[in-house]
């Protein structure tokens, strides 16, 4: 298993419930009260991103991969296609398997892999989960949105249908945060003990014309 260190003391912007990650045993914040949203940034893969836009451009992946994992590859790793890059992928997933695992003590993940050309959640929403681990291989990464820069009764129905933009949701553009490449982010959500109404509100990323393509892989612990 991956070890994870003590976290050291890391102060996030007083209202904003993020804390950045600069180094792994930092995701441990993520347990404090106070913080709905940690990311800790990882250098690209170009090997496995190519992989990944190949496995795109064939339409192999075009359904996914969801399977409730643990730790170890032989599980699900045959569900991956064949072609230069793919055993990257199958290292780098069971590292962030063995990582949430540890990080929350469950038995097992929900794995979620997807290559999409369209955004799956575009509209700003809290999760139903206890914490999530998103990873963009390719592609604009997850959006939040800084608590100081919304106003959560426009979430949901609250919004009278109306769009992100014009619902009075969010109260500052400039409070929405576009996680990097392959960076590790963990959001908190409301069936967090305690955090009923206070999950960390998020979206996928408009598309991008130039990049219109997008891999996301999505854990969830399962008890």
């Amino acid at each position: 298993m991956i070890p994870i260190l003590s976290a050291p003391t890391i102060t996030a912007t007083p209202g904003s419930r993020f804390c950045p990650a600069a180094h792994l045993g930092d995701l441990v914040r993520i347990f404090d009260d106070a913080i709905d949203v940690c990311m800790h940034p990882r250098p690209a893969q170009p090997l496995l991103v190519r992989y990944l836009r190949e496995v795109a451009m064939t339409g192999e992946l075009s359904s996914g991969l969801e399977m409730i994992v643990d730790a170890e590859p032989a599980s699900w790793s045959a569900a991956l296609p064949d072609g230069s890059g793919r055993e990257l992928l199958i290292a780098d997933l069971q590292h962030l398997v063995q990582l949430f695992v540890e990080l929350l003590g469950c038995p097992r993940v929900g794995l979620r892999l997807r290559v999409l050309e369209r955004a799956m959640c575009p509209r700003f929403h809290v999760d139903q989960t206890t914490v999530r681990m998103l990873c963009t291989y390719f592609g604009p990464g997850t959006e939040w949105l800084d608590e100081r820069a919304t106003n959560r009764r426009k979430l949901g129905v609250g919004a009278a249908g109306l769009a992100d933009t014009n619902s009075g949701l969010v109260l500052e553009p400039a409070g929405i945060t576009r996680a990097p490449t392959f960076a590790l982010v963990l959001l908190k959500g409301c069936a967090w003990p305690g955090n009923a109404h206070r999950g960390a509100i998020h979206r996928s990323p408009a598309a991008d014309a130039e990049a219109p393509w997008r891999a996301l892989v999505s854990l969830d612990a399962v008890w």
